[in-house]
């Protein structure tokens, strides 16, 4: 799969790419372009390929197209190729969340007290896991690669460049 941001580092895909639509990219494999902000699409977009590729068609070429609320890096405020207010827009209109929680409402399958409780243990949640992971020593460099790979005793891992290699160690 292919996920589109619509834009690579601080440059839209229409500047960036020599063809942005890339789910037309895979040649003689067949392509589609989704919403990937819409989780009921994900869920039927999955559904079908998956029915498609067991049945003994082939692969596909997916683009999920999503958005970014914020730049690629410290260096790309994410505001030189689209505006705060288009970024508020997406937000307010398409965020998948947001989307996900009218529906549950809608369908009666949650209330929006019941959500927010929801919402505050997974923040509670998140909280705990990022003070243990900022209070926590850090890894020593040979137990990088431990608990990453199941079986892999004695492999060679390829490194952050094709010349750099490692060796997987319990």
């Amino acid at each position: 799969a292919v996920v589109s941001t619509q834009s690579t580092g601080g440059t839209s895909d229409v500047r960036a790419a020599a063809n942005p639509n890339y789910y037309t990219r895979g040649d003689a494999v067949p392509g589609i372009k989704m919403d990937g902000m819409n989780i009921l699409a994900v869920r039927e977009f999955t559904r079908a390929v998956t029915d498609w590729m067991r049945a003994g068609n082939g692969p596909v070429v997916a683009e999920v197209e999503t958005y970014r609320y914020y730049g690629h890096s410290m260096s790309d405020p994410g505001t030189s190729y689209r505006t705060r207010d288009e970024v508020q827009e997406v937000r307010k209109t398409k965020d998948p969340i947001t989307m996900v929680k009218a529906m549950m409402i809608e369908a009666e399958l949650a209330t929006e007290a019941e959500l927010k409780e929801l919402d505050g243990e997974c923040r509670k949640i998140i909280d705990d896991a990022t003070k243990f992971a900022r209070e926590s020593p850090e890894l020593e460099t040979h137990e990088m690669f431990n608990t990453i790979y199941t079986d892999m005793d004695g492999s060679r891992i390829r490194g952050s460049d094709s010349m750099t290699y490692g060796i997987h160690s319990p």
